[in-house]
Formats: C-alpha cells, structure tokens, sequence
C-alpha cells in the first residue's frame, strides 16, 4: 500500500480536497480522506500541498504509431494503398520503446487512445493503452474502443497522386456508405446464418472489423475540420445509426448549436499548431469554449506527433485564456476524455475503486506553464519521481 498526503487533490469531478491523502492498494484507489490512519509499515509520500490531479487523458493520437526522430521506419499510421482498411488494430503497430512515451508519463500523461492516421478514408481500429510498460499487451485498456474515418482533404490529396478513388469528397462520402452498407448486410448473414444454421457466410476479415460499428461496440472515430465535413460525418452516422466523435472538430465554434442538437462529443485539437491547409483556415483555442458553452461535452487532444504528449495540459491552458473555464479545461483531458471513450470505470477521476493513475505537480499544470512533474503513477506504480 501506498498512502500520499498532504496533498490539494483535483479529483477531475471538479471537487478539490484541501490537505487529502489517498491510499492506494493492488494498483486501485481504495481510500480519499482528509485523515487516513495506516499502518508503519506503509510507504508514505507526503507532498507538502503540492497539487495532486488524475493522469491525464489524451483521446486521440498516435503515440507509438509515428516513432520520433526516424521516418519511414517508424512511420506506421498509414497504409496508404487501400481506401479501406477497417482490419488494421492500431496494437499490432505500436513500439512502447519509443521515447515519447517516457516524455507522455513525466508530463503526466498517463492514458492514450492511439491509432491510425486520416489517410484512408477508413484507417483502423483505435486502442486505448497506458503510457508505461514494455510489451503491449500488458498496457492495453480497451483493444478496439474506435474505427478511423476520415473526412475532407487528407484521402484527397494521398489517392490523387495515385489516381484512384477517391479523389472528390463525393467518393470518400460514397466508399464509407458503400462498407458501412456491406457491413450491415454481413451482420445480418452472420446472425442467420448462427440462429438458422443456414444461409452460410464466407469470412470476411474487413467486415468482421466493421461489425463492431454496425453494432455499435464502437463508435466512428471521425477526423474532420471543416464545417461541412463534419455535416457529412453525422449524416452518415445517422443515416446506419452508429456511434461518432467528431474528432479535431477545427470548425466546431461555427457550428457548435447544431452539434449539440445531435447529442455528439468532440475531441478537439491540435490547435498548437500553424494552418498548415485549407481546412485548419479557422483553427481557433476558442473552439473548446464555445462547443462548452453550447452544452457540447469536449475533450482536447494533441494528436501527438503533431504537439507532444507531454504539452497536453499546456492546449488545456491556453483553452483557458481563450475563455474556456479552468474546471472543464481540467475535465477534458481527464473524467471527459474518459467518458467519451467508455473507460471512466477505470480512470479519469481520483475515485475510490479506479485505478491509481495520480501525477503530482509543484504547481498549476494548466497555468504555470513553468511546473514541474514531482510524481506520476500508473495503476499504482511509482513510474517517475523527481524532487519529493
């Protein structure tokens, strides 16, 4: 057991505890009070009134996807041969031994969803992981918890210069209808065929992916910027009733009543970033205030590579400057992001029974941008410790 005390605890409910302590046992949190009484044999981390907050939460990037400082060799997010390719697990690509893991936990990034990136317009299955271990398979928290579409220039531009569909935003609209279309007809084949006995059905390993999204395991994770992507995005999703985010979400603050007539979460960002196209023409850290205070629930995302893990909470405060108020910035990158994914069960929150995913910092980490990461702590392992 693990006791930490002392500490002004940000429970990412928007609740602060002055002077709590939290008693961690078997990698869970079994215990927050202000006066916890333990045993000597306990390990204790007295932090001083230091600020305690939840690992944050990074909904959307591809870390261990991209490998840093290296290029094609690490670069595995895109299989840019084939439109479609709904059967790709974003596990089977992901190389923990990449730097910028070290880089997400002392930054106090603690859990990612990761993933395919938005040249196909249907990339692969996104996985939730954590931020520290070795092997993969010991790091996963959801294996598929999303499939990758993409909306807008990047299919363009990547199938343009290999003259193949789709090459208009028509096609990319069409080929998505088309699997989602053919995956619901599998669906029906495969029940028949398991309640009848007749009826057979040949596998099909593309479909089979895509049978999570008919049946709704899974929502579409949709990359879009534009307004009118993003239009496109919940009209397909609506159209074969299916789950969806709307992810990057740039031009969300100019539509942001509708998008909360639909009932839909956003995944917002980079927004650290130049307007390196057409679509980012808007890009804004005023997007998060304003779908906030549409009723939207947001979460902010670096889309690592693209801003580091590591500057996370620094897209949370300059979404702060930009009018966002620091209570939800805290909450999305850490209990929202978790709610948007289906994985608050286990972490975005200090709550009793989740688990014991805890960074301390020796300030703000949304406002001073000067502070530093004392503590960080994955299901209950001290994985960094610097200064306490």
């Amino acid at each position: 057991m693990i006791l930490i005390k002392n500490a002004k605890i940000y429970k990412g409910t928007g609740e602060v505890i002055e002077n709590g302590s939290i008693l961690i046992d078997k990698g869970k949190i079994k215990e927050i009070n202000n006066n916890i009484k333990v045993e000597e044999n306990v390990e204790t981390i007295d932090v001083k009134g230091k600020i305690v907050t939840p690992g944050f939460i990074d909904a959307h990037c591809h870390l261990g996807i991209f490998e840093d400082g290296i290029g094609f060799e690490g670069e595995d997010g895109n299989e840019e041969v084939d439109p479609v390719t709904p059967h790709l697990r974003a596990i089977d690509a992901i190389n923990p031994m990449d730097r910028t893991f070290k880089e997400a936990y002392e930054g106090g990034v603690t859990t990612v969803a990761t993933g395919p990136g938005s040249a196909n317009v249907i990339a692969g299955q996104f996985a939730v992981i954590k931020t520290y271990g070795k092997r993969i398979d010991d790091m996963i928290v959801k294996e598929s918890v999303a499939m990758k579409v993409a909306f807008g220039e990047n299919p363009k531009r990547v199938y343009e210069s290999q003259k193949k569909s789709p090459v208009t935003r028509m096609a990319t609209a069409a080929i998505l209808r088309e699997s989602l279309f053919k995956a619901k007809a599998y669906v029906k084949k495969v029940e028949k065929n398991l309640t009848t006995g007749i009826d057979p059905y040949e596998f099909d390993m593309k479909l089979d992916a895509m049978s999570k999204v008919i049946n709704k395991e899974i929502p579409l994770k949709a990359h879009v910027h534009r307004a009118d992507d993003i239009f496109t995005a919940i009209r397909i999703a609506k159209e074969f009733e299916v789950g969806i985010t709307l992810d990057h979400c740039t031009e969300g603050h100019l539509i942001a009543d509708y998008i909360k007539e639909e009932n839909i979460c956003a995944i917002v960002g980079p927004s650290l970033t130049d307007r390196s196209k057409f679509e980012l023409k808007n890009l804004t850290f005023e997007t998060p205030s304003v779908l906030h205070k549409a009723g939207v629930k947001i979460a902010i995302m670096t889309d690592s590579p693209v801003i580091p893990l590591q500057y996370l909470p620094l897209c949370a405060g300059l979404s702060i400057k930009a009018g966002l108020d620091e209570e939800t910035a805290l909450k999305a990158i850490t209990i929202n992001p978790a709610e948007i994914l289906g994985i608050e069960d286990r972490v975005g929150s200090i709550e009793v029974g989740k688990d014991a995913d805890i960074v301390v910092f020796d300030g703000h980490p949304l406002k001073d941008i000067g502070c530093n990461t004392l503590l960080t702590m994955i299901n209950g392992n001290i994985v960094h410790r610097e200064g306490i």
